[in-house]
């Protein structure tokens, strides 16, 4: 490639270096007119290596490559590629070789450099532009240290895979500590006799007398019980109606209809009185409601199945191509860290997923438990006490656990070869697990009004798309974040809306007339009060996060957009869950021992994870040469990295984060509802 004639000398040595030894750093140097390749043997102990290679300087570009015992050896730029297992390289390097591999139990290490940097993410220098009469190869030396370390032992992996499940199963036993101390409890408690509705167990007598009448200071805001329009009166028109509901032999199919048609006008008070309390906004069949929330769940397992197995397949394409053609360049591991099993080519991120799947089989456990506790006291109450606690619906937590589940399988999947191409698939149930999340904590005092499983699913599907959008079209393309921006703020206020009437505020043709109308009275004509400030404050706080993450993308225009997405729910979460526990702490509620035991959990687990997620040991936003720059060896049993703790623990905290959602409101089981309130 030099522009000039070159004039040159040839010269024949014998090397006195041609064999590399286990464990014994090299040095040397090399160009692209002299490219170096040395030998290697198998010692007689050794079934596996890692060929490591380092260098001082950037550029130039560099391929190290593994070949077989073959004439000729392909070590010039045009053809280093033809054979073997190869790596492009800036400044280090590293590939794993098994003996099992080389028939002859040696291979060569081919060294070449490359005539020009655009490979390794670089472009021509300046310097090689000097009109002065010399060639560019004297000027792209480049001096390389090449160590060949034995890989791990079997009993790295064996003691690795104890580990992952002995480390979850743990969870299993705390699990059955727990429930066997609430039994043992629950026991001592029902050979004792009957309890009051007050004592925190759940249970009531069937002679305790149902009044609408609450003791001074029980009631949420300041109001008037007195007066005809207080909220106790309101609250108590559901109250009788439902009481005995369940008696009525003929349960109404699941249908996306209003099940309440006859009380329309009295549903349209209710929900736009200033004070609501649960039990305006539980007043549908329990059995109907439960049956809408469980399509929650059979809505997923259909999904997960359709979503998984092209998934499957696409990633074992991916892999068998890096094993075929030796381009280790497609997939972005921690080549540091990468410990191979079979075909797989970095066993140990895809073993550390295990923690999603084990935990989320266990959260189907203890809500299939609590289900089935529910089910039985509903058995052995008087219909009349159904009306206290929050309602019981398990189909979102059943959802929320497959949900998990398959957070585990996909980012498994990923890790089989991860890369820009597949990245959409570790985060898609991530971004599920943040919406139904949401929902079920807006359905733990809204299940009348809460989402359907076909809008809730049919909304993922939309964000997904956007996901897909935005690998695609994110990086450059300004048209795309100046259109999701007005979807995103769009989206924002018209949830907000919805959010602020319960529901009552239809999104038709009319919707500009009537938002002006009221902006119109109620801010320019007379700036009046909120009707309902609690949530006013909630929904001015959440517009203005959604507001700054959308001006944000515009701007800075983030290369990783699946990412960007997932923060903006997490954070979406992570404010409702807080105004939720201080407007339950606000409302002279109390938070037991074991939701208590879990928020701090889920918050000590986030921020460890949350570290180990931010140490960057890869990144496909960036040439594979670059990507590996950031490699490091592995920190856990020597055989897990940064990443594979990032598994475990966010498994964790995603754990403990549905079980705060769980158990958050077991205070209020023996409450009746129409002394909840609302918020």
């Amino acid at each position: 490639m030099a522009p000039y004639g070159a004039h040159y000398s040839l010269e024949v040595t014998r090397l006195k270096s041609f064999e590399l030894g286990t464990n014994s750093p090299f040095k040397f140097k090399a160009s692209p007119s002299e490219p170096q390749y040395f030998l290697y043997k198998f010692p007689p102990d050794v079934d596996s290596v890692v060929i490591k290679v380092v260098s001082e300087a950037v550029y130039p570009c560099s391929v190290v490559s593994i070949q077989d015992i073959v004439c000729p050896v392909y070590d010039l730029d045009h053809n280093v590629e033809f054979n073997g297992v190869y790596q492009s390289m800036t400044k280090q390097a590293a590939i794993t070789v098994q003996k099992k591999d080389f028939l002859g139990e040696q291979f060569f290490v081919v060294f070449v450099i490359k005539p020009e940097d655009y490979a390794c993410g670089g472009s021509v220098p300046s310097s090689i532009q000097d009109k002065a009469n010399h060639t560019w190869n004297l000027q792209r030396m480049k001096t390389l240290e090449v160590t060949v370390v034995p890989s791990i032992q079997e009993s790295v992996y064996v003691n690795a895979i104890l580990f992952s499940f002995l480390s979850f199963f743990s969870f299993y036993l705390g699990s059955l500590v727990v429930a066997f101390v609430h039994y043992v409890r629950s026991r001592k408690k029902s050979s004792s006799g009957s309890v009051s509705p007050d004592d925190g167990t759940g249970t009531v007598t069937s002679s305790h007398p149902i009044t609408v009448n609450t003791t001074e200071g029980s009631s949420y805001g300041a109001i008037d019980e007195s007066s005809p329009s207080g909220g106790q009166q309101l609250s108590s028109l559901g109250h009788k109606a439902t009481c005995g509901s369940d008696t009525d032999s003929s349960v109404e199919e699941e249908s996306d209809f209003d099940t309440m048609p006859e009380i329309e006008s009295d549903k349209n008070v209710i929900r736009t009185k200033v004070f609501l309390y649960l039990s305006d906004l539980s007043r549908k069949d329990r059995r109907i409601v439960s049956k809408k929330y469980k399509i929650y769940f059979w809505n997923i397992i259909t999904i997960a199945v359709f979503y998984a197995l092209p998934v499957i397949q696409l990633v074992i394409t991916y892999q068998t191509v890096v094993n075929v053609t030796g381009n280790q360049d497609i997939c972005y591991y921690n080549f540091l860290c990468a410990h191979p099993l079979g075909v797989l080519s970095a066993f140990n991120n895809i073993l550390s997923n295990v923690g999603h799947v084990l935990l989320g089989f266990l959260f189907l456990l203890i809500v299939l438990r609590r289900d089935v506790l529910h089910r039985r006291s509903l058995e052995t109450k008087d219909l009349c006490t159904m009306e206290y606690g929050i309602p019981k619906h398990f189909g979102l937590f059943y959802a929320m656990g497959i949900a998990l589940m398959m957070e585990g399988v996909l980012s498994a999947c990923y890790h089989v070869c991860p890369n820009y191409s597949n990245f959409q698939f570790d985060t898609s149930f991530m971004y599920m697990i943040a919406g139904l999340c949401m929902l079920k904590l807006y359905q733990t005092r809204h299940p009348d009004i809460n989402a359907s499983a076909y809008s809730a699913y049919a909304s993922f599907a939309v964000v997904i798309c956007l996901a897909v959008l935005g690998v695609v079209f994110g990086k450059n393309a300004v048209w795309f974040w100046v259109l999701f921006s007005i979807v995103h703020v769009v989206a924002s206020l018209g949830l907000s809306t919805q959010i602020y009437y319960m529901g009552r505020f239809k999104i038709d043709l009319g919707i500009f007339q009537r938002a002006f109308m009221v902006l119109y009275t109620d801010c320019i004509q007379q700036c009046s009060r909120p009707m309902y400030m609690d949530r006013m404050v909630l929904l001015v706080v959440g517009n203005l996060v959604n507001w700054s993450f959308a001006i944000f993308g515009l701007v800075y225009r983030p290369k990783d957009f699946a990412s960007y997405l997932l923060g903006i729910f997490i954070c979406n979460l992570l404010l409702y869950l807080a105004f939720y526990v201080i407007m339950k702490l606000r409302s002279s509620e109390r938070l037991l021992l074991i939701p208590l035991f879990c928020i701090v959990a889920t918050a000590v687990v986030w921020a460890a994870a949350l570290y180990f997620f931010f140490q960057n040991l890869s990144s496909w936003e960036e040439t594979p040469a670059e990507s590996r720059e950031k490699n490091r060896p592995c920190i856990l049993l020597g055989f897990f990295d940064d990443h594979d703790v990032w598994h475990f623990l966010s498994a964790t905290a995603l754990f403990f984060s549905f079980l705060v959602l769980l158990t958050l409101d077991d205070d209020l089981d023996s409450v009746r509802r129409d002394r909840i309130p609302v918020f």
